[in-house]
């Protein structure tokens, strides 16, 4: 009982400090900003993000202009709503917002912040950018698979067409379409079909499913102690496990069971993972890069 009252006392007294902290920080060493409204000491302007977020940010953008700046807890954000100052921002200074926010998820998803997607700017990135524009996202590449493309939207206008012979009905297209990118990708990585009714191994598709469906949730979810990093102790810890093991289950997904038992896996030909692994045998570094990327997307 004691230890607990103590743990809460200096809780307590951090979070005191750093309120006063921040309440008493003088403004001559704060960077050259936009405009911004009142803050809440620690929470910062977290309290303004009311449903729906849109009209809050329309009623600060007719206050204090198309760009005004907000403190999500530890988080600094810039909010741009002038389609020419988001185009500036893109052309002339899209290096000094080429980097994204240090989160938690980026550290345990994305290989520590090392993938295409968190990396910051700098030689690593460029590197991963020219594999993923050359052996992933290049013309050539595209329509080498095209045919892939082409028959999973085939089986979509077929699905149509046999649930509508009785008439009109209610489709959930949100859910198809999602079903649909999936299908694509995966075959294209590894020769696959994870969703519909044509499946090759209906337990491995579940599995699939159930993977993606948790690290969905936890990525589109925002971790509240990225912005507030005192709730990460009171936590203890149970969203960074949560975390851990879905990246865990996703990475063993793409162990089969052959290379469990130390068998050569022997992936699809023509699919994007055959060829990386060719391209492998001349570039052992770069092939790392492009796996990361193959998974990730």
């Amino acid at each position: 009982m004691e230890d607990t009252t103590i743990l809460y006392s200096s809780l307590s007294l951090l979070f005191l400090i750093f309120a006063f902290k921040l309440w008493f920080q003088p403004t001559t060493g704060r960077k050259n900003l936009p405009p911004s409204p009142p803050s809440i000491p620690v929470l910062g302007h977290l309290h303004i993000l009311k449903p729906p977020v849109h009209r809050a940010f329309h009623n600060l953008d007719k206050k204090y202009g198309p760009i005004f700046s907000l403190r999500f807890g530890s988080q600094l954000v810039v909010v741009v709503s002038s389609a020419s100052a988001a185009e500036e921002c893109f052309t002339k200074n899209d290096i000094v917002f080429a980097n994204r926010p240090r989160l938690l998820m980026g550290k345990h998803l994305h290989y520590n912040r090392t993938t295409i997607v968190q990396a910051p700017y700098g030689d690593h990135w460029r590197n991963l950018r020219r594999i993923t524009a050359i052996e992933v996202l290049s013309s050539n590449r595209l329509n080498t698979f095209s045919s892939i493309r082409r028959d999973e939207i085939k089986r979509l206008l077929e699905k149509l067409s046999r649930d509508s012979r009785q008439g009109f009905s209610k489709v959930e297209l949100k859910k198809m379409f999602a079903e649909l990118t999936f299908n694509v990708i995966m075959r294209m990585v590894a020769g696959k079909r994870y969703y519909g009714d044509d499946v090759e191994d209906e337990e491995e598709a579940i599995r699939f499913r159930k993977i993606v469906t948790e690290v969905g949730e936890y990525s589109g979810t925002s971790n509240r102690g990225d912005f507030l990093p005192i709730l990460n102790w009171i936590d203890g810890g149970n969203f960074v496990k949560k975390v851990k093991v879905s990246v865990k289950e996703l990475m063993s997904f793409f162990k089969s069971d052959d290379e469990h038992k130390g068998k050569k896996v022997v992936w699809r030909a023509r699919t994007q993972m055959h060829l990386l692994l060719c391209k492998s045998r001349k570039n052992a570094v770069n092939i790392k890069f492009g796996v990361n990327v193959l998974l990730l997307f």
